[in-house]
């Protein structure tokens, strides 16, 4: 089995430091989590080496007996009397001492077995060594959570309390207004419990936004599709408009063409955490003609008619 390099495989260099490992592995364990690549065996692959490196990696005494050894581990586990656990001592000409600094000569420590989602290589390097079994007893964080939350336009909009049931659990969230389609929130605590006295993991919750009929969203903006009467857009007068805050008055000038676009600025879409801001709201006014009409209505267009001929 070839020797695996595991700064390489959390993108460090081997002088970093013990908070630098961390935030390391956490970054790529989200990116490369199985719950958030489904069905994906590269991720869940990546996923095993990214645990294996930050197991041997975030542990001082793992990590100073893989940085003594290296790319050597082979010649150790291959030296008569040198197999991990049984106290190997030195022996094939090979010099130990460059090794066994401030050791004793010696092979001891708490190295715990490797579990089965550890490959061979860290089996055969920290598998056995002081004869210990069972997994390590370092504390670890418990597993992520993912769920998905539906939610309506306007309840994006408005925000408030939900409860939503993940491994059976009834668990209370207040949503703030403005959530996006996709976006995914963190909560902390709220995942599978930890190992040994460690954090318990996250709750990651990904909001999916029902389409709605009457707005199209883009980011903060509105674009909603309004109704007009040929008389009131010839003539101009007032027409009442409804938004996700309210019902509002709008005035029309005299002539309006069908597809004029107005403003209102503010009627939009909440601004996620940012108290009292919003985007705006854009009217796209499409004219409707008169249907079923009468006689009488006919001769008024058509004397209308008369006076554009041009038309």
């Amino acid at each position: 089995m070839d020797y695996k390099d595991y700064y390489k495989t959390l993108g460090l260099e081997k002088t970093a430091t013990a908070e630098q490992i961390k935030k390391a592995y956490r970054k790529l364990a989200r990116q490369h989590h199985p719950d958030v690549n489904p069905n994906d065996k590269g991720a869940e692959q990546k996923f095993k080496e990214i645990n294996e490196a930050n197991e041997v990696l975030s542990d001082p005494e793992k990590r100073k007996k893989y940085d003594q050894f290296g790319a050597d581990w082979q010649r150790y586990q291959q030296q008569p009397g040198g197999g991990a656990g049984r106290g190997g001592q030195p022996g094939g000409g090979f010099d130990w001492s460059q090794y066994t600094q401030g050791q004793g000569g010696g092979f001891g420590g708490g190295f715990g077995g490797e579990g089965e989602d550890f490959s061979d290589f860290f089996g055969s390097l920290f598998g056995n060594m002081g004869g210990g079994g069972g997994r390590s007893s370092r504390p670890g964080a418990g597993q992520d959570y993912s769920a998905e939350l539906e939610l309506s336009l306007e309840e994006a909009y408005h925000g408030g309390p939900r409860t939503i049931t993940v491994n059976g659990k009834n668990l209370r969230i207040t949503i703030q207004p403005g959530v996006a389609d996709g976006q995914t929130i963190r909560l902390r605590d709220q995942g599978g419990p930890g190992r040994n006295g460690g954090p318990n993991g996250s709750l990651l919750i990904t909001f999916r936004i029902r389409p709605d009929a009457r707005y199209a969203r883009t980011g903060d903006d509105l674009t909603q599709d309004v109704p007009v009467s040929i008389y009131k857009a010839l003539l101009g007068g007032e027409q009442t408009v409804d938004t996700l805050s309210g019902p509002v008055k709008i005035k029309l000038k005299p002539e309006t063409q069908n597809g004029t676009r107005l403003r209102l600025r503010g009627k939009g879409f909440p601004v996620y955490r940012k108290d009292g801001q919003f985007g705006d709201l854009y009217l796209r006014l499409n004219l409707t003609l008169p249907q079923h009409l009468t006689e009488p209505e006919k001769e008024l267009i058509q004397q209308l008619a008369a006076f554009r001929p041009e038309a």
